[in-house]
């Protein structure tokens, strides 16, 4: 925007007043001079700081330091180093010379300004030589030939000469026979350098070494063949020693079959329970019965042995509830160890331990009590059930099963022969079995199975062996009966915990009432109660074991292809 000439004039009259007042103080500056005859030196900005007031400090940041940093010195972190050291100079040389030969060795050859005595490619006449391939390989190439030309300069590994052209560790590693370049390892900084080896010099070594390329090709092949009849010879001795664990397994479960103590000891239950007095609290087995179809040794066996053995170390006017913790195996006799925990007036409690081959595969817990007939009493009601006289015995149904089939069903040759065993197997047990209710639904929708079950032919045992037969029978048809319970047509047998209670007699018939109120996940809980005739309650046993339908779970992997053997 233009101004007015009165604006312009109003404009340089302010100049001129400003440019007064400018000269007016720099003769006011002027006449005040030193004893040189010279004009004194404005204040400088350090020397206004120093005079300016110090700042007070601020209460409120606590402790803190303050630090004059134009007046700090060097400390060299607190270490005692001397200043005027002396510099070695022969080693200063010596390290400038490496240093100069360093950079001889790394910088390329001038080239040279005759044509003619500059070193050429071999492929195509050019002088841009590859100087690493010359240093290393003693080989004139130029870059753009070692690109063009890989059939013939391009870099093997040490692991590819020896796979491709069968070269040994040792023609590698002749630095005059076979010149490699060393380079830092890609994979990892502390693997092993890369040994480098020119494509055409390791084939020229090698059509030497082999005659010719077919000759190479003949041995490779001949090499492939060994290494494959190698490699077949191997698997097949893996098979044979697994064939042959294999055989071993079966011949060992055969002998295990076979080692069968004269079921005419298990007709009775007095042999079935009895063990022999090793020293003091000391016993060993001397019958064991494997079940038919069972992996192991009769479960309610191995808890009466033990309860035996227990009841040997205590007064027998005392009572006892015991806990079935783990199984057995039927391969040779069991030792049971009974320790006293526990020595009062009305109970003692013991531990018993089973040993066989060294392992401990057996604990039982004890606890025997001196009867108390006039403490009150509850139990749970008996069921109503038929009577012992009104239900069949199980060989009877077996053999029912054999004649009539089951489930509507002729049975099979290989089911046959099972209710055949089972049949055979019951008419020799010392215990008789009944079925009263089989998969007995009660209203509340409670599935259960009831058995009439007593000893064969025995005499009038006292109170103490009869609760040893009490926990014989406590494991026949317990765990089995959750198979049924939850749809499951299958048979097994484990160890239950057994809780002794009252006097009674095995020599007459019980009933034992299964129930399972929860299986799933392989795993099934059983609950029983065993009732005399009169429908007192002498017994609650309760067990948890394995109980498998013959499905396999979904795979996690599909990608890992199932296992051939």
């Amino acid at each position: 925007m233009s101004l007015t000439p009165n604006q312009v004039k109003e404009v340089e009259l302010n100049r001129l007043r400003a440019k007064a007042k400018q000269r007016e103080r720099e003769q006011e500056t002027s006449s005040s001079t030193n004893a040189n005859g010279k004009r004194p030196m404005a204040p400088s900005a350090s020397a206004q700081k120093q005079n300016a007031p110090r700042l007070q400090r601020d209460s409120r940041l606590g402790t803190y330091f303050e630090y004059d940093l134009p007046k700090m010195v060097n400390s060299k972190g607190g270490f005692l180093m001397a200043d005027d050291k002396e510099i070695d100079e022969a080693t200063r040389r010596k390290e400038m010379e490496r240093e100069r030969q360093r950079t001889m060795q790394n910088m390329e050859p001038p080239i040279l300004l005759e044509l003619d005595k500059n070193p050429k490619c071999q492929e195509c006449q050019s002088i841009d030589i590859d100087h690493t391939y010359k240093n290393v390989f003693g080989c004139l190439v130029c870059k753009r030939c070692t690109k063009e030309k890989p059939e013939r300069y391009s870099l093997l590994t040490k692991t590819e000469c020896k796979e491709d052209y069968l070269l040994t560790d040792a023609e590698l590693r002749d630095q005059e026979a076979m010149p490699h370049l060393l380079k830092a390892n890609p994979h990892k900084s502390t693997f092993a350098n890369m040994m480098l080896f020119l494509r055409c010099q390791v084939e020229e070594f090698a059509w030497k070494k082999w005659g010719s390329p077919e000759a190479l090709d003949t041995e490779y092949e001949r090499r492939m063949v060994e290494k494959k009849k190698t490699k077949n010879k191997k698997f097949e001795q893996g098979l044979k020693e697994l064939r042959k664990r294999t055989r071993e397994g079966v011949w060992q479960k055969r002998k295990d079959a076979e080692h069968k103590h004269d079921q005419a000891e298990h007709a009775q239950i007095s042999t079935a329970l009895e063990v022999e007095k090793l020293e003091v609290n000391l016993f060993r087995s001397k019958s064991l019965w494997v079940p038919v179809r069972a992996r192991g040794v009769f479960g309610g066996q191995v808890i009466s042995q033990a309860l035996v053995s227990a009841t040997n170390c205590v007064d027998p006017s005392f009572g006892l509830h015991s806990y079935f913790l783990a199984s057995a195996s039927p391969a040779t006799p069991i030792v049971y160890f009974v320790e006293r925990l526990r020595q009062g007036r009305s109970y003692v409690a013991c531990s018993v331990k089973a040993i066989q081959k060294g392992a401990l595969i057996f604990i039982m817990t004890c606890s025997f009590q001196k009867p108390e007939p006039w403490q009150p009493q509850k139990q749970w009601v008996m069921p109503d059930v038929p009577s012992p006289e009104q239900c069949e015995l199980e060989e009877d149904i077996y053999d029912r099963y054999r004649r009539e089939g089951y489930q509507g069903k002729q049975l099979s040759e290989k089911l046959n022969a099972y209710f055949g065993d089972w049949a055979s197997e019951r008419r020799k047990s010392p215990i008789a079995i009944k079925s009263a209710k089989v998969h007995d639904i009660s209203p509340d929708g409670v599935v259960r199975y009831i058995y009439w079950m007593k000893a064969k032919n025995i005499p009038e045992y006292e109170a103490p062996f009869q609760k040893c037969i009490l926990g014989y029978l406590s494991d026949l048809k317990f765990i089995g009966s959750a198979f049924g319970i939850i749809g499951l047509d299958r048979f097994t047998n484990r160890g239950p915990n057994s809780l002794g209670i009252d006097s009674f007699d095995c020599g007459d018939w019980l009933l034992y009432v299964m129930e399972s109120p929860r299986a799933g996940s392989g795993r099934a809980i059983m609950h029983g109660q065993l009732y005399t005739l009169s429908g007192t309650l002498v017994a609650v046993t309760s067990q948890e074991g394995v109980v498998r339908a013959n499905i396999r779970g979904p795979s996690t992997d599909d990608s890992k292809p199932a296992a051939k053997l």
